[in-house]
């Protein structure tokens, strides 16, 4: 599926891999997250951090009608407040797909795959 945009100047038609790949760019950078994980990797409660390239793996882009929803499959840092960064992601990628496609995003939901322990 893909999101269709109509402007002055013509049609836009952008992926949901696309919308996928910023979504997940924008949640990396979030203070708290360690890395995004596969949807469908979750297997005795181990999980799998995705890289870069793969991020759309790790976001399932919904579409209901003219309303957009975001599913988020993340991994955390041990120690943060879960709620935090989870809000925290939700603003983020809210606020990143606005300005750089200019998306109306309705909802993010955030599903914590797993915590890891970082050595910093």
């Amino acid at each position: 599926m893909s999101v269709d945009l109509n402007n002055k100047y013509g049609h836009i038609t952008i992926s949901n891999e696309v919308i996928s790949t910023i979504a997940g760019g924008a949640a990396v950078e979030c203070y708290g997250i360690v890395g995004m994980a596969s949807k469908n990797q979750i297997r005795d409660g181990l999980s799998e951090m995705l890289r870069k390239e793969n991020f759309s793996k790790g976001v399932v882009v919904r579409q209901d009608e003219d309303r957009l929803h975001i599913d988020m499959y993340i991994i955390v840092s041990y120690g943060t407040k879960i709620s935090e960064v989870a809000h925290n992601v939700q603003s983020q990628v809210k606020y990143t797909l606005n300005k750089t496609i200019g998306l109306s995003i309705d909802s993010v939901n955030i599903f914590i795959q797993g915590v890891r322990v970082t050595s910093e």
